[in-house]
């Protein structure tokens, strides 16, 4: 039986998060993930189910891998680790680091993410190729 998709939960009208959705997508040909705007009714649902909080500006990325949600660095570097190549190899590297060292470095860029790469008024909208990998 083949493994459920990894889903990611992120801030739909973040550049930079989509911009990470865009990266993932190009470089999941496998198509291990679906994907779900934290803004969305099946993000917020997601949110609702593991315990997770639902806040009007959301502050991670979230990764529900193997029935278990992960946030900040730990959801960035588990999306990483299931790319191939240089990208798994990459996690493997930044899991070194202390957790509470790349949390911290998590969050600095998550408070600046919108004055330094800007923001949508409405949530990214995928491709009619891309719609089925998202939820």
């Amino acid at each position: 039986m083949p493994a459920s998709p990894s889903i990611i939960l992120f801030d739909g009208v973040c550049n930079l998060c989509n911009g990470f959705v865009q990266f993932v997508l190009k470089h999941d040909a496998a198509g291990r993930f679906r994907f779900a705007a934290l803004q969305s009714e099946a993000g917020q649902a997601l949110l609702r189910e593991y315990g997770l909080p639902t806040p009007a500006e959301p502050d991670s990325v979230v990764l529900v891998a193997e029935g278990r949600p992960y946030t900040h660095s730990a959801a960035a570097l588990g999306i990483l680790a299931r790319l191939n190549g240089r990208w798994a190899a990459l996690a493997r590297v930044g899991q070194w680091l202390p957790r509470p060292l790349r949390d911290a470095g998590y969050r600095f860029i998550a408070r600046n993410r919108y004055r330094w790469f800007g923001r949508q008024e409405a949530c990214w909208l995928p491709t009619p190729e891309l719609q089925a990998r998202f939820l």
